[in-house]
């Protein structure tokens, strides 16, 4: 069928071994300088390099090493590649109902090397500029031929672009993960840093080394004010509030029975994230599943992705599953009255399955059983063939509570807190100024969002990552897996939510919020995005910055590495250096310190070129700051203000 088209353009087919000809199979991965497509007619193609990993409900927050995708890429064209394609190179925002996973959170920030706010993460996005204006350095020797692979060592090695007319790059790897490598190439010698390639444009003079940044980092912040753009208000946001009651259970005219569970997504057909199944039972008192004539368990399982049971109107426990298993499987005890009672599950999808072979058939929702079971005596009924009635959403949905024009809604001198199934609205003014804008919901459960009716995502603080997994910093070197480098454990997955300013009008915004399982509305919080700090660390032996390859070449004489940091708005200028050292100084970008071998004049220096500027740049060599410490690999590190 596809070829049938005649699109005039080959089709490609990723992650797929066997794709037909003249279908072209390609790679999706971290890696792929290993991939070979399956007919040497066809080129190898990286259709998906991925920058980072997405976020999950219940997870830490992945991130990658610019180190590593850097050494990813230098290897794929090392190897023969012909094309790369990044995903994720500007992350974003899963506003409405449209993640994915499930579990899949609203931010699809990535770690991208342009941010979920369009804001470039330095040095992430830097560092591949680089790379990609090094490795295009090499383009007419890479078209033209394929590569001579040579060993220069165990895991050491190099290949040649070479043509008759004379262009020639070359690609030294060390593959090695914990050990650096000096090797001799072409009668001269070149440092490897582990996990490393360098890129050798006329296979004599390196252009970049992947493990060495020459771009600036970029350290950002998150500064926090009231809704009511009021600070110092001693009510905070206790005050401007209306909300509207969620019943519990059917109350929709379009509700309907039917003998059993019934898979969710088919009822719902996707209209609504929620599906209320409703039964009514009469009890005696004298089953044998009760204890104490009232006391027994609940127990419901379901395919996912949460549930909140309700007996007679009271909320009595809720399940969710996780992002490996979307399934939920939860023992509620529950007291239940003499005469009839009302079980209510309110069944949710976090996002449905969007990627894997036959998602189309993960199904989600109640399928049972449903049971009671005594607590002692394990006595059971079985409550899933029984006649359930079924309502697809909330009435709140239907009323249009989410464009907060609504006449249900009330207001009063108590606000309602900590309550299930409540719909809350008020109203703010934008932020000053440009910086991109979030909403941080520290005290909330879990639940959705609208600003002047457009949705900013689901919300769900109360899901808190494990305590375990991460760590202080995170070792480019060796292969990386979405596990590797983890950050955030122990704290909510996601608690700042993006909201575009093109949504915002200066004055009297709507913010809706349903939530779920209670929370605290007043606590929500305004957050933009501001630059903390910019700062760089660049050693004597780091390549010149790619835009002066070749300078030593037209010059004659010997360049020296360079730190460069540029204020990233427009209208700023580099207003304060926070620490400038030039030696051996310790620590990283945030936390750099003194060593005993400091140049005491660095902080002059880089003061006097930086402050007032927008943008410098430093020689980092002796002749710049005199040598402190003779005989000794010296850096430049510094950590500078904008405003």
């Amino acid at each position: 069928m596809a070829t049938s088209l005649d699109t005039g353009v080959p089709w490609v087919m990723c992650q797929q071994a066997d794709a037909p000809d003249p279908m072209i199979n390609t790679c999706n991965g971290f890696y792929c300088d290993q991939f070979t497509p399956n007919s040497v007619k066809k080129p190898k193609m990286w259709t998906e390099n991925w920058t980072g990993w997405f976020l999950s409900f219940g997870g830490a927050a992945p991130y990658r090493p610019v180190e590593d995708i850097a050494f990813a890429v230098a290897r794929f064209f090392q190897l023969g590649g012909t094309f790369q394609n990044y995903y994720m190179y500007h992350g974003g925002t899963n506003f409405g109902r449209t993640t994915g996973g499930p579990f899949i959170a609203t931010s699809y920030d990535y770690d991208a090397p342009i941010d979920e706010y369009g804001l470039l993460r330095q040095p992430k996005w830097g560092h591949l500029k680089d790379l990609h204006k090094a490795i295009k350095l090499c383009e007419a020797a890479l078209i033209a031929t394929d590569p001579t692979i040579t060993s220069l060592g165990t895991n050491l090695e190099a290949s040649v672009y070479k043509t008759g007319t004379g262009s020639c790059a070359a690609f030294l790897a060390n593959v090695r993960t914990n050990s650096d490598a000096t090797v001799n190439f072409s009668g001269n010698s070149y440092h490897l840093p582990a996990w490393s390639v360098s890129i050798l444009p006329d296979c004599k003079n390196v252009a970049l080394n992947t493990a060495q940044i020459n771009s600036m980092a970029v350290m950002p912040r998150f500064m926090q004010q009231s809704l009511k753009n009021d600070i110092d208000s001693s009510d905070g946001f206790q005050s401007g509030w209306s909300w509207v009651d969620e019943p519990v259970g059917i109350s929709k005219n379009n509700a309907f029975t039917k003998l059993g569970l019934l898979e969710q997504i088919n009822v719902t057909a996707d209209k609504s994230d929620y599906l209320w199944y409703s039964l009514s039972t009469e009890i005696q008192g004298d089953e044998p599943f009760l204890e104490d004539g009232s006391q027994t368990v609940l127990h419901v399982e379901s395919l996912g992705h949460a549930l909140h049971a309700f007996i007679n109107g009271k909320l009595a426990g809720s399940g969710t599953g996780n992002s490996g298993n979307a399934k939920v499987t939860e023992d509620i005890p529950v007291t239940l009255i003499h005469g009839k009672n009302t079980i209510d599950l309110l069944s949710l999808t976090v996002g449905l399955q969007n990627y894997g072979a036959f998602y189309d058939k993960q199904g989600a929702g109640i399928t049972g059983p449903v049971k009671l079971k005594g607590l002692a005596n394990g006595t059971t009924v079985d409550l899933s063939s029984q006649q359930w009635t079924y309502q697809v959403g909330l009435q709140g949905e239907e009323l249009g509570l989410p464009s907060g024009s609504s006449s249900k809604w009330v207001s009063g001198s108590t606000l309602p807190k900590k309550q299930p199934l409540i719909w809350y609205k008020t109203t703010f003014d934008a932020p000053a100024g440009n910086d991109p804008v979030a909403l941080h919901f520290i005290g909330m459960g879990k639940g959705e969002a609208w600003v002047n009716g457009q949705s900013i995502g689901r919300y769900w603080p109360a899901y808190v990552s494990s305590n375990s997994g991460c760590t202080s910093s995170c070792d480019y070197r060796g292969p990386y897996n979405s596990n590797k480098c983890l950050k955030n454990c122990g704290k909510p997955s996601q608690q700042l939510y993006h909201v575009p300013r093109s949504w915002l009008k200066p004055s009297g915004n709507t913010l809706v919020l349903f939530e779920e399982i209670g929370g605290d509305p007043t606590q929500i919080s305004f957050a933009t995005k501001q630059v903390e700090s910019l700062c760089s660390r660049v050693s004597e032996y780091h390549p010149l910055p790619v835009d002066m390859w070749g300078s030593d070449l037209t010059t004659g004489r010997k360049s020296s590495p360079m730190l460069s940091l540029e204020c990233p708005f427009p209208n700023q200028v580099i207003s304060s250096i926070k620490f400038a050292s030039f030696g051996t100084p310790h620590g990283t970008c945030g936390s750099f310190s003194h060593s005993k071998c400091s140049s005491r004049m660095a902080l002059s220096i880089v003061q006097e070129a930086c402050i007032g500027s927008k943008s410098c740049s430093i020689g980092v060599s002796i002749d710049t700051f005199g040598d402190p410490c003779r005989g000794i690999a010296k850096s430049l590190a510094v950590e500078a203000s904008c405003t």
